[in-house]
């Protein structure tokens, strides 16, 4: 069982806190606990309540929790909710001191984020833009993943709060980097759900138990994922030496393909893949190593038509 970080030994700080739900409440309170002056603020009186009860100090609005605040932390669900609360009426636009760093941590769009950050940055705030990765447990035990873009001296700034809520933080670069690093990660994350609850019922409709095939997939480089395994060792650490070819990928991808097609289960990401790797011998990258699929793909943005409305980033 995962036990709650330490509580860590840092400079006490006025903090304002908006947005009090599934990881608010228990990133909040890990901010009292570690000796924060806490004013948070959330529309539904019953978070109120309850973070009261751990020791912080209930706002009845935006600008109530912002008043002397040096550091403010949003974390609300959606891009309007984060605008109305950073420019709206009576929000952090109009009701923080000058100078007060603001760490914004919702999942929004980068050009929402970035939009955000400079109007906030004229009206004299610092600002990060600062997602948070992992689960609600994580955030009541202190063991988020931050991810951060705006200037290395106000990602040094914020380490006193930074520290309470995290086990790890990564700078990632200027102004909306932290997003697009979110974006990027949650990509990832429910693409691989939708793989991995297919692999999973390919198994079960092929007779085997799922803890069974759970404990294969858990010790083979399938299972322990890509990114962990073959692509740092390979393609970037400029490697692409074929371990597997990029040739043999058609092959087995045909073979799932054909066995879930025996066996009456939909995959809709098999055959999508299987047309990528099946453009390596066209595009002479046959014999590389299967992690330069990500050179293939790069190759291929290469010719995609641009949105001449896009911002580079």
């Amino acid at each position: 069982m995962t036990r709650p970080a330490p509580i860590p030994d840092v400079p006490a700080h006025t903090v304002a806190f908006i947005g009090l739900g599934t990881m608010g409440s228990g990133m909040a309170a890990r901010l009292v606990a570690a000796g924060h002056d806490v004013r948070g603020h959330d529309i539904d009186p019953g978070r109120l309540q309850s973070f009261a009860a751990t020791g912080g100090k209930p706002c009845d609005s935006v600008a109530e929790a912002c008043a002397g605040a040096q550091i403010i932390m949003t974390i609300l669900p959606r891009d309007e909710h984060v605008k109305a609360v950073c420019l709206g009426p009576g929000g952090i636009a109009e009701s923080a001191a000058k100078g007060a760093l603001l760490l914004e941590m919702s999942t929004i769009l980068p050009d929402t984020s970035i939009a955000l950050h400079d109007a906030l940055s004229d009206a004299g705030l610092r600002v990060l833009d600062a997602p948070v990765g992992r689960t609600p447990k994580d955030a009541a035990q202190g063991t988020l993943l931050v991810m951060a873009g705006g200037t290395r001296e106000d990602f040094d700034a914020a380490q006193p709060v930074i520290l309470p809520i995290s086990d790890k933080a990564v700078h990632l670069g200027p102004k909306g980097s932290g997003i697009r690093m979110k974006i990027v990660n949650n990509y990832m994350a429910m693409v691989g759900m939708v793989m991995t609850a297919e692999t999973l019922a390919m198994a079960r409709r092929a007779g085997i138990d799922s803890m069974a095939a759970t404990d294969v997939l858990q010790s083979t480089t399938a299972g322990r994922g890509q990114i962990n395994v073959n692509f740092p060792a390979k393609v970037l650490s400029g490697d692409t030496t074929p371990d597997f070819p990029l040739s043999m990928g058609e092959k087995d991808i045909s073979l799932g393909l054909a066995l879930a097609q025996q066996l009456g289960v939909p995959l809709s990401l098999g055959a999508p893949a299987r047309d990528l790797f099946a453009l390596a011998g066209p595009m002479h990258m046959g014999d590389l190593d299967c992690t330069a699929m990500l050179l293939l793909i790069e190759e291929l943005a290469k010719t995609a038509p641009a949105d001449p409305e896009e911002e580079s980033p």
